[in-house]
């Protein structure tokens, strides 16, 4: 199994809006590295939902439910999605900034890659987020 984490704009599509919906298609990633992350995705793998923008925080966790396939909003066969299934939310969700207070999670890849939309995450990192929302 492996970890990731991908991020959203809650004005955009916030976990609450995913968790009404249940699954969802993770559609619209343009950047290469984000998509190769979509394509090492593979059904039962874990991932933690991060609002970006204002709030910067992990807020729920889901699990991916259908490996990569083409992306159906893009124009050109190189861009795929995967399907996401709703978790639980955080019981405290976990900001950018404790995270990057956190020396565990000092090379993790939000901290070091800020702008890209999906990321993997080890499993000790996934596991101290998770520690850290309880």
């Amino acid at each position: 199994m492996n970890y990731w984490l991908v991020k959203q704009e809650p004005e955009s599509y916030s976990f609450t809006d995913f968790q009404k919906e249940g699954k969802t298609d993770w559609t619209g990633v343009r950047n290469y590295t984000a998509r190769n992350n979509l394509k090492a995705m593979k059904t039962g793998d874990k991932v933690f939902y991060y609002h970006s923008g204002g709030e910067r925080a992990v807020v729920g966790m889901a699990n991916v439910t259908r490996p990569f396939f083409k992306d159906p909003t893009a124009d050109e066969d190189a861009w795929v999605a995967v399907e996401l299934e709703a978790g639980k939310p955080l019981k405290n969700p976990v900001t950018l900034a404790a995270i990057k207070a956190n020396p565990k999670l000092a090379n993790m890849q939000l901290v070091k890659l800020s702008r890209l939309s999906v990321t993997p995450v080890t499993k000790d990192e996934f596991d101290e987020i998770t520690s850290m929302s309880k």
